[in-house]
């Protein structure tokens, strides 16, 4: 049963027979013969379909409940049962703000040096997208922010608190400035992260605070487009320091500090909550830990 739940988690996620099989690695003809056994298992019918997925029914949106919640056991079994045969070893999958990046890299390079039999995927995700991922169980632990939407049940870490930086020509007359305010950059024309991403809300949020609206003339999702749009020239962003530093390295761009009006959001770890974790995951929060004090 457990493979046909897991297909029936996929289809939900996915929304369509075609993707979720191939999500799965299977045929769609072998996923939709999958959940029809489900069904007939459970003498319930879960989905909707007329010549495409219709949602789930009432009794399907209380079967993937459980279905996840059975599914996440059996892999912390699967994991308890490998570790004490091999040790820690196995995939762990981040999903990451893009501001966080830099962290995320820095974190999975000291745990691989500790424990090189565990790989990572790192993925770039917005914050809401990484709770979704969560929730789905398409990623097995994010790296966001921490108080500025809810997270749900869930185990945080703190990493650090974001700090801003004004990345800026270096003929620009604010970049000999050992730093700035918000209210300085009123002029200056800014090239952003699109309004879908949290740090955006929340550089918007400084903004208002300082008694400014100033507008974006540009906008990615890219930090690495942003910086690169500023070498270009005419052009200036905000960026949390550590990716500031990381992207502006062998570029023709300054760096100005932006003095802190209040403590930055907090940014950290975030993990499905569930006793116990698995022990790649928990040695991986337990190093967030100590890089948090270190920091």
């Amino acid at each position: 049963m457990l493979n046909k739940l897991e297909m029936f988690i996929a289809l939900a996620n996915e929304r369509h027979f075609g993707r979720a099989a191939e999500a799965m690695g299977v045929t769609q003809p072998t996923l939709s013969a999958g959940i029809k056994q489900l069904e007939a298992e459970l003498g319930v019918k879960l989905v909707q379909r007329g010549s495409r997925f219709g949602g789930l029914t009432p009794e399907g949106a209380r079967t993937l409940d459980w279905a996840r919640q059975i599914v996440g056991d059996a892999k912390r079994l699967r994991e308890e049962m490998r570790f004490s045969r091999e040790g820690l070893s196995g995939h762990l999958r981040l999903a990451v703000i893009p501001t966080a990046l830099t962290w995320a890299s820095r974190l999975a390079a000291r745990f691989s040096a500790a424990h090189p039999r565990v790989r990572f995927t790192i993925l770039s995700r917005t914050s809401a997208e990484i709770l979704e991922m969560l929730e789905n169980f398409e990623t097995d632990v994010g790296l966001s922010y921490l108080d500025n939407e809810p997270l749900g049940r869930v185990t945080t870490r703190q990493l650090y608190r974001e700090t801003y930086t004004l990345v800026t020509a270096p003929d620009d007359p604010l970049a000999g400035r050992s730093a700035v305010d918000w209210a300085d950059l009123v002029d200056h024309r800014l090239c952003l992260l699109t309004p879908d991403m949290q740090n955006r809300r929340i550089i918007n949020r400084a903004f208002m605070e300082a008694g400014l609206s100033p507008e974006a003339g540009m906008e990615s999702n890219s930090t690495v487009v942003l910086v690169h749009h500023v070498e270009q020239g005419g052009w200036s962003t905000v960026l949390p320091v550590d990716m500031a530093q990381s992207l502006a390295t062998g570029r023709n761009v300054a760096l100005v500090a932006i003095a802190p009006g209040t403590p930055g959001p907090a940014v950290g770890l975030v993990a499905p909550y569930q006793e116990p974790q698995t022990p790649v995951l928990q040695t991986l929060i337990d190093m967030a830990t100590e890089v948090a004090q270190q920091n």
